[in-house]
């Protein structure tokens, strides 16, 4: 079971920063590819730049939550989540 994971290509898990504009700043945003991959999937769903997706997703959060404590752990738990919600239809037909 464990070689599924352990033969994952390296470049999958090869941090990558990227800028981004949040609320009108410019900040860095360091995650995985496999996250960045993850995000751009869905900013492409919503037909927004992976930017803009970040952003309007930041602004969402701090709107319901009053902060954003940490952007970059926010990214991966909304990317999870993601996967979660687009597995569970399959789940639910096996």
């Amino acid at each position: 079971m464990c070689h599924v994971y352990a033969s994952t290509d390296p470049r999958r898990y090869e941090c990558v920063t990227r800028s981004l504009r949040v609320q009108g700043s410019v900040t860095s945003v360091r995650l995985e590819q496999e996250f960045w991959e993850i995000l751009d999937q869905m900013a492409q769903d919503q037909q927004l730049s992976t930017s803009r997706f970040i952003s309007e997703l930041y602004m969402e959060v701090l709107a319901t939550k009053g902060a954003v404590p940490n952007l970059t752990s926010m990214l991966r738990v909304a990317c999870a989540v993601h996967l979660h919600i687009r597995a569970e239809p399959a789940s639910r037909s096996a």
